[in-house]
């Protein structure tokens, strides 16, 4: 089930606060969880049922070996390599086929695997929990609310990625099991927000990317780069739309999830960017990964080669492609670069700094979106050669929303001025979008104070979010 969805909105939903509220008032709070986490799995289950066998199959044996551990390291070892073969075999089983035939010329029979959705959030969400299960954080929690810190549908499928410590506590606050007007507000804003996010500048800008690279070779110098800035501000706000969504759902059941991004084109240095971007994975890789590895404390060469470690296994999280892997590759020789910069004591101006940064990251996923490093080196050659050329009529067709056609159509001189000018709505859109970017305060850094303004700022986003769906769209991450 999608957040963007009528279904979603106008039933689950509802529905589920009723539930669980409802349950609460009236004391049965055991009951009240357990409606929750039904809810939740009606939720994952309405994607693809099979997918239920999965994920109570993880839940069950993953419960089990934090009940088992008790220090003893060769439990937790082969809990993370069970979690890990899970993942590997839905994820990157027929890739790894694919590319051990290619170096041997062997033939393998690929298996039909259909992907659980979220199987990355989830996988690594269950190792954290068997990492501090291993140190004695997890005795307190029953199997009630081990399922409900897994299945929790806000951050189910795409995130983002909880710690038990900042979920199970919350769930058990007799505060929060409360209906909250202040939450049940901020909650219905972030969503709104989130939402408009997705459908109004994502999904728009998705349309000129899927163009773009449905046409890779036929496009001139000046549309690859558009498409690369296209598809870096269709990332962000679909992916942090997203989350915004999550937040406030959470919120309307009095639970406040992590942040996961913090305005991230702000960046003024590749460093900054991943402090930004994606935090909840940055979070868990730091946590779980480079400081066991032993971080920065063992020398400058050893911090280079654990930051290499890092950024190859969150580029190879991402997916079983190899233009997933370069991009985590490649990242992490920024990063290394980067420290190697600041070791010899050279600082950058800010604007140089942010300048560099964006441009890196938005080629970078350039690369991140390519269907094969084949592909994205054809993009790259359009640019390098400056492939002349200017805007073609199908991708500024993509940016012809009806919002804004409608308008042109009854006011004379923008029609003049559109047919004059025929990249302005894409002009405009792309720009809107990079300036909400760039520019104002994120949600999460605002002070939330219910106004009359803001209620109706919301009920028009919400309307208008709602009105705009023209189909089912998936978040991006999804895929990963």
């Amino acid at each position: 089930m999608l957040f963007n969805s009528y279904i979603f909105i106008l039933l689950f939903l509802p529905l589920a606060l009723l539930l669980y509220y409802g349950l609460n008032k009236i004391k049965k709070y055991e009951l009240a969880k357990a409606a929750l986490i039904g809810m939740s799995l009606w939720f994952y289950a309405y994607f693809q049922v099979s997918y239920l066998l999965i994920i109570l199959s993880s839940i069950g044996i993953n419960y089990l070996f934090s009940r088992l551990l008790e220090k003893r390291k060769s439990l937790l070892v082969l809990g993370i390599a069970v979690n890990i073969g899970i993942i590997f075999y839905f994820k990157y089983y027929n890739f790894f086929l694919e590319n051990v035939g290619n170096l041997f010329d062997i033939s393998f029979n690929l298996h039909n695997i259909l992907m659980p959705l979220g199987i990355s959030f989830i996988t690594f969400q269950q190792i954290s929990y068997l990492v501090d299960s291993y140190k004695g954080e997890t005795k307190q929690y029953t199997l009630c609310d081990y399922a409900l810190f897994v299945t929790f549908f806000p951050q189910l499928v795409a995130g983002p990625i909880v710690m038990h410590g900042e979920m199970i506590l919350q769930f058990r606050n007799v505060e929060n099991k409360r209906l909250q007007s202040s939450n049940l507000a901020k909650g219905i804003y972030l969503f709104a927000i989130g939402f408009g996010k997705k459908v109004l500048l994502a999904d728009t800008l998705g349309a000129g990317v899927n163009w773009g690279y449905g046409n890779a070779g036929a496009l001139t110098a000046l549309e690859t780069i558009a498409v690369f800035v296209f598809y870096t501000l269709q990332l962000y706000f679909d992916f942090s739309g997203y989350c915004d969504m999550a937040c406030g759902i959470a919120k309307m059941f009095g639970i406040t999830l992590p942040i996961n991004f913090n305005s991230p084109y702000k960046a003024t240095s590749i460093n900054d960017f991943w402090k930004r971007w994606h935090m909840s994975l940055t979070r868990f890789f730091r946590n779980y990964v480079y400081i066991p590895l032993g971080g920065n404390r063992k020398g400058k060469w050893r911090t280079i080669i654990n930051t290499m470690i890092v950024f190859t296994l969150s580029g190879i999280w991402h997916g079983a492609n190899w233009t997933f892997i370069l991009w985590g590759c490649l990242h992490g020789i920024a990063l290394a670069l980067g420290r190697l910069v600041r070791g010899i004591g050279r600082k950058i101006p800010k604007c140089i700094g942010w300048l560099y940064t964006f441009v890196f990251v938005t080629v970078l996923f350039g690369l991140f979106r390519a269907e094969t490093i084949g592909q994205f080196v054809i993009l790259l050659k359009n640019i390098l050669n400056g492939k002349p050329g200017g805007f073609s009529t199908g991708m500024l067709q993509c940016f012809d929303v009806l919002e804004l056609t409608y308008i042109e159509e009854h006011v004379t001189l923008l029609q003049q001025t559109v047919n004059k000018f025929p990249w302005l709505n894409m002009c405009l859109i792309s720009g809107i979008a990079l300036i909400i970017a760039l520019f104002p305060k994120n949600c999460h850094q605002k002070v939330f104070k219910p106004t009359l303004l803001s209620g109706l700022g919301c009920i028009v986003l919400l309307v208008w979010a709602t009105l705009s769906l023209s189909g089912l769209s998936n978040f991006l991450y999804f895929n990963f």
